[in-house]
């Protein structure tokens, strides 16, 4: 018997094995189909939408071939099918509820009409989220190569240019706030990426020397440990509040900084506080990673007549870097969520959406901020999570698995 499936032998008792996963997800499935609205459809932006069933919401051949791909995609959940059947079908799930969703913005609003909201609702996102998670499960069972996943994030990214290439979607609610703000919207994309990227570029320049030093001046690891440590465990919030002060002051003593566009609001102090959290993670697993050579390695590289500069160079970064890289990693998806609490102080970002979202009650402003925040950071794991297995030495990969 194991550990994921309810076994019922086959052979002695004629029954099919069942899935627990798979019988949470035809659970999930069922109560979504019957219970949850599909979308919700609002006569303009200020009033309350209305929620409306896969029947109401799609024509008839829409909404039977949605409801009838569904049960198919529970009852192949339920069972323990074959690995690649249950990706398959849960991508092709995701497909089907890609298009259905612009069919039914689409069909609901009518030609001409530019102030009707057709948004997601959560029979959607419900659908989405249990299709995706079988999609993940049976992408974890079949513990693809690095480079296969790499080719499924580009293939999802191809197929998501696609759909907005194609104008399926142009009538939904939260691409309708995306051509309001079409230029604005590129903006604070760069100024996302530059806050999550910059900064990580900096920790990483910054931390793998500091935890190179803290790796090998052990009087100095505990108190730089420590003082990471206690910036990590203040509120991102708190510490962008911490850093408007003395950035003002700075500013105004020093004409230089204030000309190169650093003050008290807006990027620097985003910027700051974003490498300050990308610190600890770096200059850690900098230190885990070389604790982790092993000495008979160096030993032999100094019989050899490496000098200890080499073996640092040669040797024990070179092992060290797939731990150093997990470390850039967990940096780099805290950031990209982390850039979008910046707009508080004026560094722009996602967040900008998000929060004007909050405060005008759009949940379709803030979903225009929020979705593209959730896809950099999925697609940052999954391809830094390959890049790590492709620089992990053969052994330890097997290991890892």
């Amino acid at each position: 018997m194991t550990a994921s499936a309810l076994v019922l032998d086959e052979e002695t008792s004629g029954w099919v094995r069942l899935d627990k996963l798979g019988v949470l997800i035809a659970a999930g499935v069922g109560l979504v189909l019957f219970l949850a609205p599909f979308v919700t459809f609002a006569a303009n932006r200020i009033v309350l939408g209305e929620g409306l069933g896969i029947a109401e919401a799609l024509p008839g051949a829409w909404a039977y071939g949605l409801v009838l791909v569904s049960v198919a995609i529970a009852l192949l959940a339920i069972i323990r099918s074959p690995v690649w059947l249950r990706l398959s079908a849960s991508l092709a799930g995701i497909a089907l509820l890609a298009v259905c969703v612009g069919i039914a913005a689409s069909g609901l609003v009518e030609e001409g009409d530019t102030v009707a909201r057709v948004s997601p609702a959560s029979g959607f996102w419900l659908l989405f989220a249990l299709f995706g998670l079988l999609a993940m499960d049976a992408l974890a069972r079949l513990k693809l190569p690095p480079m296969q996943r790499i080719v499924l994030v580009v293939l999802a990214g191809a197929a998501l240019a696609v759909c907005l290439a194609s104008g399926l979607w142009d009538d939904l609610s939260v691409m309708r706030e995306y051509q309001n703000r079409a230029a604005s919207f590129g903006r604070e994309a760069e100024r996302h990426l530059f806050l999550a990227l910059g900064s990580l570029g900096v920790a990483a320049l910054v931390g793998i020397p500091l935890g190179v030093l803290c790796h090998e001046v052990k009087a100095v690891r505990g108190p730089v440990l420590g003082v990471l440590n206690i910036l990590q465990t203040v509120p991102s919030i708190a510490l962008f509040g911490l850093l408007i002060a003395p950035l003002s002051w700075l500013s105004n003593a020093v004409p230089v900084l204030r000309d190169i566009g650093i003050s008290g609001i807006g990027v620097a102090p985003a910027f700051i506080a974003l490498f300050f959290y990308s610190l600890l993670p770096v200059v850690a697993n900098t230190v885990v990673g070389l604790a982790g050579v092993s000495p008979a390695v160096t030993e032999a590289a100094a019989g050899m007549g490496m000098t200890e500069r080499q073996r640092l160079f040669r040797i024990k970064l070179p092992l060290a870097f797939p731990v150093i890289l997990t470390g850039i990693r967990i940096v780099l998806v805290q950031n990209i969520g982390l850039a979008t609490i910046a707009a508080l102080i004026g560094g722009g970002g996602f967040g900008v959406f998000v929060f004007q979202g909050v405060g005008q009650t759009a949940m379709d402003l803030v979903l225009l901020g929020a979705l593209p925040t959730v896809a950099l950071a999925l697609a940052a794991a999954v391809l830094l999570d390959a890049l790590i297995d492709m620089v992990r030495p053969a052994g330890l990969k097997e290991t890892a698995r």
